[in-house]
């Protein structure tokens, strides 16, 4: 079947894929051109047809709002009419501040139709909020009015202060998601923002409410043009952000409709709007598709209340198709499945390495078949995916898309191929696909130079090999970027924050394994001659001056001296050995397993191995259990 249709197309094999490949170049492809077009089109095609939802509690008996496709068409163009009203140009970003809201969506859209879309995730301080809306030189931001239990609308007000570009900011109050009494309650105990700025301050609602939604009051944008700006993490410790095309965004649409999504799915997707991973392969798939997507609380997964109610919330909406992240899995599977989920399929899991036994365990219990994938900021996010009708290999990130070249390569510097990797052979993964914009990826032009393969393919800075069916394995990261939960931290911004203590000489930060998250950040600390400093004191300190306070260390260690490289860079593998080492055994000494690490060795495909060593009366299968939750490489050694 070609892609003129809405329904899946059957690849199974690379040989399909290529084959596909082969039917149509994608220039030639029939799809929107803009996300404009995408969201005409299903406005169009499913205008009846729910889009969105967003209840703001997470009792599945809670008030809910629901948009249908051509709801949110009008929505989107107003919002859109009125960021060029309020002087944004086809070339200026509109930044959000946002958790998960129907209005965030709104945002969205209407910030891709009228300039470029600057999401910015809400956990930053403001003194990186700011950073973020001056190097977008973001003219208008969309945030929270006060309210109960969140510090958006403070932060974001100190970041204006620290960013003259913003000229206007429009207020979402999310008092109207509330039922009486509760909305009554609200603008009594609302928290006050006494921050004052320089920018005109109005309510959103009340001023897209104003705007025609019929059509657009200005030339609509061309594919080829920037839809949005991303930050993502960096080796500096400042933001970098990344340019994404229309062309890019409607890719990630098409290969959800082709390869991932059947025909007007339910999906339950608790990940931030903030993150390519909801805003590509989720929203994007859902307008190609007229598939209808539920936000459960700003917060998603991490709202109160989402875990407790979760299988009663994908039994309220009828979910058929589950958005997950490791750390969500194992948190769900803490829990019992205590509704009817018979309507619930598959499930969608990305952003970190899911774990064997994890993985297994959630499929068992569940009756839900996990699909595992790959994607990244740089490449508009979606690379591979495993196949839905085809074999899943557990552990790979399946077959790449249709229209992704995956290419292992060894590269110098600049970018120039030094040699392309065999069959099974570890090299860097490099991609090329239509959401890599070569040369252009990055908003700064120096962040570029090198960041290409001979100036094709996108250097990803992850470790892997493709194996004689092309499937694609990561065995680890030339990047040191900590994964917690799926959320990309720079390891830059521990060791800063941490170097400015007037005791330290040298941190190294890493992630150490963790069941849950998947990897926690860990620093190690060498101090200054004759300095002294404790555990304590550092950890206070971290948590005073790291930005992202998802990225403040679990563990601190001091050391005496940390291992170094012969030019003094501090050398993280043998950091990553002593972390692998005392979780693992700290973790089988209180579980009562009489097993240690004896060693952690460097595997050319596997990465970083643990040597389990087990004593004769070890039991065997809870030593699996146990180290089957961890995303780490291992081989048993039993004593006779």
């Amino acid at each position: 079947m070609n892609d003129r249709g809405t329904m899946m197309t059957d690849i199974r094999t690379i040989e399909d894929k290529v084959a596909f490949e082969q039917q149509c170049p994608w220039s030639e492809r029939s799809r929107p051109v803009t996300v404009y077009d995408m969201l005409r089109r299903a406005a169009d095609g499913h205008g009846t047809s729910p889009a969105i939802s967003f209840q703001l509690l997470s009792d599945p008996r809670s008030r809910a709002e629901t948009l249908t496709w051509q709801d949110l068409f009008t929505a989107s163009v107003r919002a859109a009419n009125l960021f060029r009203s309020l002087g944004v140009g086809p070339k200026d970003a509109v930044a959000y501040l946002l958790p998960n809201t129907t209005d965030t969506v709104i945002a969205l859209f209407g910030a891709m139709i009228a300039g470029r879309a600057m999401p910015i995730n809400p956990l930053l301080n403001a003194e990186a909020i700011a950073a973020l809306l001056r190097r977008s030189e973001a003219k208008l931001l969309v945030t929270l009015r006060a309210f109960p239990k969140t510090d958006i609308a403070q932060k974001a007000a100190a970041a204006v202060l620290m960013a003259d570009c913003v000229k206007h900011v429009l207020e979402i109050d999310l008092t109207r998601h509330l039922a009486p009494p509760k909305s009554w309650i609200v603008p009594l105990v609302r928290p006050a923002n006494t921050i004052r700025h320089g920018a005109r301050v109005k309510p959103f609602r009340e001023m897209i409410e104003r705007q025609r939604g019929d059509r657009l009051e200005f030339d609509p944008p061309s594919g080829d043009s920037v839809s949005a700006n991303f930050h993502t993490g960096g080796t500096t410790g400042l933001p970098k952000v990344v340019q994404h095309q229309h062309d890019g965004a409607i890719y990630n649409g098409w290969c959800g409709r082709i390869a991932v999504l059947k025909s007007e799915e339910v999906l339950l997707c608790p990940l931030p709007l903030f993150h390519v991973f909801a805003v590509y392969p989720i929203l994007m798939s859902c307008a190609m598709t007229g598939s209808h997507v539920v936000f459960p609380t700003p917060a998603g997964f991490r709202g109160e209340g989402v875990f407790d109610n979760f299988w009663k919330l994908v039994e309220r909406w009828r979910a058929s198709f589950l958005i997950i992240v490791p750390t969500a899995a194992a948190a769900l599977m803490q829990r019992p499945v205590d509704a009817d989920i018979s309507s619930l399929n598959k499930a969608l899991c990305g952003s970190a390495p899911l774990p064997l036994e994890l993985f297994r365990r959630f499929e068992e219990e569940t009756g839900v078949t996990i699909i595992e994938g790959y994607g990244l900021t740089e490449a508009t996010c979606l690379v591979s995916v495993n196949p839905l009708e085809g074999e899943r290999r557990v552990g790979s990130v399946g077959l790449p898309f249709p229209h992704t070249d995956v290419q292992i390569l060894e590269c110098d510097a600049d970018g120039t191929i030094q040699r392309r990797c065999e069959v099974g052979e570890v090299g860097e993964i490099c991609v090329s696909n239509p959401g890599v914009w070569p040369s252009r990826t990055y908003i700064d032009d120096e962040r570029n130079a090198g960041q290409f393969a001979s100036g094709t393919h996108l250097r990803t800075g992850d470790l892997g090999y493709l194996d004689a069916d092309g499937y694609l394995w990561i065995t680890g990261r030339a990047k040191d970027l900590i994964i917690r939960g799926g959320n990309n931290l720079d390891p830059a911004l521990i060791e800063e924050a941490l170097a400015g203590h007037p005791a330290v000489a040298f941190v190294g930060a890493i992630g150490q394994p963790d069941p849950v998250a998947g990897e926690l950040p860990a620093a190690y600390v060498e101090l200054i001659a004759d300095a002294q400093t404790s555990v304590e004191e550092l950890q206070r300190h971290a948590a005073q001056t790291v930005s992202d306070r998802l990225a403040v260390p679990a563990h601190i260690e001091i050391l005496e001296t940390l291992p170094k490289t012969a030019v003094g860079k501090v050398y993280k593998p043998d950091l990553r050995q002593l972390a692998i080492r005392r979780v693992v055994d700290e973790r089988l000494r209180n579980e009562g397993i009489n097993a240690r690490v004896g060693t952690v060795r460097e595997d050319e495909t596997r990465g970083l191995v643990a040597m389990i060593h087990s004593a004769a009366d070890c039991n065997e299968s809870d030593l699996t259990r146990i180290l089957g939750e961890y995303s780490i490489a291992w081989n048993l050694l039993k004593s006779s």
